[in-house]
């Protein structure tokens, strides 16, 4: 009965990881679309003002 139960709590375990994995790289291609985004935005303006990424230090 013990092991049934350890072999179910790690297939719980990796099923659960699995899952979090999926989202986060979900997660990382919103952000990546978004600082692409963002990146095209910030080099279609008029290069007479040269902003650097870092902003104004």
């Amino acid at each position: 009965m013990g092991v049934i139960l350890l072999v179910l709590l790690v297939a719980l375990l990796l099923g659960g990881l699995g899952f979090a994995a999926h989202v986060l790289w979900w997660i990382a291609l919103i952000v990546f679309v978004a600082w692409l985004v963002g990146f095209g935005i910030r080099s279609g303006e008029s290069s007479g003002s040269r902003r650097r990424w870092y902003g104004r230090w």
